[in-house]
């Protein structure tokens, strides 16, 4: 199921999008090894870089997940939170990237990571930082500050450090044009109904004012857009100007 939350590296106008879902695989690169869970694989692109890096590999997705040919990945389709027949203490680590704003029972979600974990396992998770967010996501159940998703972690993990994902000013001048371009939009809401309705209601003209907006802000900024790369992100200490949340919490 394609849809604006699933970004793509095949749709130029997800440039800046998809590669900031990528540097969060690079970054992760720098730390995994040994037996590797993936919840939410999604388009799969992260298996690529991280699956090099595993004796094992588990993806697991709602959806079917492109897999590259290698012995040491398994993909299973599942809905989480439940990791029904994955054993205790399985794994190294556990990666989960812009999946836990989608979760119901996030709670849940994080302690199925937490038993799945071996002692000294370290679970990295990436979510959308909500000071961050220039207008409600009617795909995402919630969305976390970093107080809100240390302090969640911290119910089941012995230590969290929580990071960020931060952007130079290439990736910051791109943010404030998208920023403005969707001040457009929503300067129509006077009455906040995105804040209002149903988020079921929302999704799919969310979506189409989504795609619309990258695709105007890809004609009007071509050079700026097609430019980006992962190397224009880094990590540093959370704050509240971080685009997303990133976490590594040790069992």
């Amino acid at each position: 199921m394609q849809t604006a939350e699933r970004s793509s590296g095949h749709d130029p106008s997800e440039h800046v999008i998809y590669n900031r879902c990528l540097f969060a695989y690079e970054a992760a690169a720098t730390m995994v090894s040994g037996n590797i869970i993936e919840l939410g694989s999604g388009e799969g692109y992260g298996i690529k870089v991280l699956s090099p890096l595993a004796g094992s590999y588990l993806a697991i997705d709602k959806f079917d997940t492109e897999l590259p040919q290698a012995s040491n990945i398994e993909f299973r389709k599942m809905m989480l939170p439940s990791l029904a027949g994955i054993p205790d203490n399985s794994f190294d680590f556990a990666v989960t990237f812009q999946v836990i704003e989608h979760i119901r029972n996030d709670r849940e979600f994080v302690k199925e990571i937490h038993r799945v974990l071996k002692p000294g396992g370290k679970m990295l998770a990436s979510t959308p930082n909500r000071l961050m967010s220039l207008t409600r996501n009617p795909w995402h159940i919630r969305e976390y500050t970093a107080f809100e998703l240390k302090n969640l972690l911290e119910q089941f993990f012995a230590s969290v450090d929580m990071r960020g994902v931060f952007g130079n000013q290439k990736v910051m001048d791109y943010h404030e044009r998208n920023k403005a371009s969707v001040e457009k939009i929503t300067r129509f809401d006077v009455l906040k109904l995105q804040y209002r309705l149903p988020r079921q209601l929302l999704q799919i003209p969310y979506d189409i004012m989504n795609r619309m907006n990258r695709r105007k802000l890809l004609s009007e900024n071509d050079g700026l857009v097609s430019q980006v790369s992962t190397s224009d992100f880094f990590l540093g200490e959370s704050s509240e100007i971080s685009f997303d949340l990133f976490a590594i919490a040790t069992k």
